[in-house]
């Protein structure tokens, strides 16, 4: 009877091996600690939004639609839980791309917005948070590559045979991923120069003051 034991543990063990049980239960660890790095970045980058705001705020507080859109949509990022859940859920995801695009296309706006302030690109604690948001800007892009990769992995076993009979029985279905078109917004970061405004030639930093 116990060698009966075994020879069904043995057939069972390699019945899941075969049919890629333990390959999905590995694509879907790896997209879980993609995804958490991918959330931690994005945060990193609402962190430094506030002070950056103020920042400019100081040299340019007329300039309120765009220091109120870059304010308004990083809200409606925070409003949105960022949770492994949310990885499962086409329409949760799209959305969570939709605020993360919209909040780059205002963070773009405003370092444009600052451009035109040589005063402002000249303060040393704006050209810190420029650093600071490039460096992030990279590991986003990282993180967010990995998590694609991740996420491809896991559909390819999904839709495999015989892989995919075995995501039929226990109900494994493909996972959302950022899409081509959000892909091409938020991988442009914002434009960040370093160049301070006194490397300017006259011409260009009265054109910049008007």
């Amino acid at each position: 009877m116990r060698k009966l034991w075994i020879v069904l543990a043995t057939l069972v063990t390699l019945s899941l091996t075969g049919c890629g049980y333990n390959t999905f239960q590995s694509n879907d660890e790896q997209i879980k600690a993609s995804w958490s790095e991918v959330v931690n970045q994005y945060q990193r980058r609402a962190d430094l939004i506030p002070n950056l705001v103020n920042t400019v705020k100081g040299y340019a507080a007329h300039e309120k639609d765009v220091l109120l859109g870059i304010t308004n949509a990083r809200a409606k990022v925070g409003g949105i839980q960022a949770s492994p859940e949310l990885i499962n859920d086409p329409e949760a995801f799209a959305k969570f791309q939709a605020a993360q695009g919209e909040l780059s296309g205002a963070l773009s706006r405003l370092l444009v917005v600052a451009e035109n302030y040589p005063q402002l690109k000249a303060d040393a604690g704006f050209r810190d948070l420029q650093a600071q948001l490039e460096g992030t800007e990279n590991r986003i892009t990282v993180a967010r590559n990995r998590y694609i990769k991740a996420v491809q992995d896991y559909n390819i076993t999904v839709r495999s045979f015989p892989s995919n009979l075995t995501a039929m029985v226990l109900g494994y279905k493909t996972k959302p991923n950022f899409t081509v078109e959000n892909e091409k917004e938020i991988s442009r970061p914002p434009s960040v120069d370093f160049a301070p405004a006194s490397s300017k030639s006259p011409g260009e930093a009265q054109g910049a003051a008007r």
